[in-house]
């Protein structure tokens, strides 16, 4: 069986602030995405690449590590070369991929990763947030069935989406339920995992807990985060329940008895349970560890 890696907790930390960074190395959410897009300012751009480089250096993984991943400039942009051959050298576990509005922008990154001999398991985590990227949310999420593809993720961009299409995101973000259930069809559909935008007032643990209830109740595998009190709260609202987890167990014990080796359904406590649940009582089960 493949080891699921939950996302229910994934923290942004900027590069370019080294107090940030250093404390990041105190955190345990189930990811930490280092940032070298939009919260450092185009002055400091080399410099954060700098601060980086230096930090994972400084570090040593451990059993108990968050998966680290790098969000890089659009490689339209005079820095995103450079912040992609930096997560090659780094041999990050993945690099996010902003504003992706095609399947040939995950073509192109994934292409130069290999280029800069970028080991295979880095994979490509996109930012679905525009219009053209939530219109193309299907095409691009069937690039995930191709390996050389390398795309593992997508994260939805709520603020840039609200921003661009002029959308309020009030009233329990009513009005961009559509587009959100849209995007997560279309990653359920090419078998990735999707993540929910981030909660800007930090400060408001009450509208962030609700926020959190909500996208795992729509099916989201995880949030994004902007600030460390917000880790133990998205880690509780997206881990297993007793009830799944026990069902999770069931599945894989009933599946490993001898008799069921080569079944592709059976019938557990009255109902059908077929190959296909297997992957979903393990990412059940290690949501739960």
């Amino acid at each position: 069986m493949t080891l699921y890696q939950p996302r229910r907790a994934v923290l942004y930390v900027p590069a370019s602030h080294q107090k940030a960074l250093a404390k990041s190395t105190q955190l345990q959410p189930d990811a930490i995405i280092y940032d070298l897009e939009d919260s450092v300012a185009e002055q400091m751009k080399h410099e954060a690449r700098v601060n980086l480089r230096k930090h994972f250096q400084e570090q040593h993984q451990t059993v108990r590590s968050p998966l680290k991943a790098i969000r890089i400039n659009s490689l339209a942009t005079q820095w995103g070369e450079d912040d992609l051959k930096l997560a090659a050298e780094l041999k990050t576990e993945a690099i996010v991929l902003p504003k992706t509005e095609t399947p040939q922008q995950v073509i192109d990154a994934a292409r130069k990763l290999d280029d800069y001999d970028a080991p295979e398991p880095l994979g490509i985590w996109a930012m679905i947030e525009t219009p053209r990227g939530i219109l193309n949310a299907d095409e691009i999420a069937r690039l995930a069935q191709k390996s050389a593809a390398r795309l593992k993720c997508f994260i939805v961009g709520t603020n840039d989406i609200a921003l661009s299409t002029g959308v309020k995101t009030t009233n329990q973000r009513s009005a961009l339920l559509p587009w959100m259930m849209q995007i997560i069809l279309a990653a359920r559909a090419g078998g990735i995992d999707v993540l929910d935008g981030v909660y800007n007032n930090f400060q408001d643990q009450e509208g962030f807990k609700a926020e959190c209830e909500q996208g795992a109740m729509l099916g989201f595998d995880g949030k994004t985060l902007i600030h460390p009190s917000q880790i133990e709260t998205a880690l509780n609202s997206y881990s297993s329940t007793a009830e799944e987890t026990a069902w999770a167990n069931q599945v894989i014990a009933a599946f490993n008895l001898p008799e069921n080796a080569s079944k592709g359904a059976i019938s557990l406590n009255g109902s059908m349970v077929e190959q296909l649940h297997i992957r979903q009582a393990e990412r059940v089960l290690a949501r739960a560890r």
